[in-house]
């Protein structure tokens, strides 16, 4: 069921989606978890964020996710 108005429920899922993987980084954080499962939670929330500003049509938010994944994709050191 969708509701009537700029939103949808479908970007009601993937706005929860973003901040639960950035309380999942934090707990990480906290926990002192290692760099690798860091930089993978940091991926997926890249993902989510792309599939939110996909619903939203933000081409500012997309271009962000953008620039956000180029730096994800760049090796560590």
């Amino acid at each position: 069921m969708r509701r009537s108005g700029t939103g949808t429920f479908d970007e009601m899922d993937e706005a929860r989606a973003v901040i639960d993987r950035l309380e999942r980084i934090d707990v990480l954080e906290r926990e002192g978890a290692p760099p690798a499962v860091l930089l993978e939670e940091l991926r997926g929330l890249v993902r989510d964020a792309e599939s939110w500003a996909r619903l939203e049509h933000d081409e500012r938010a997309a271009a962000a996710v953008e620039r956000c994944d180029a730096a994800l994709a760049q090796p560590v050191a």
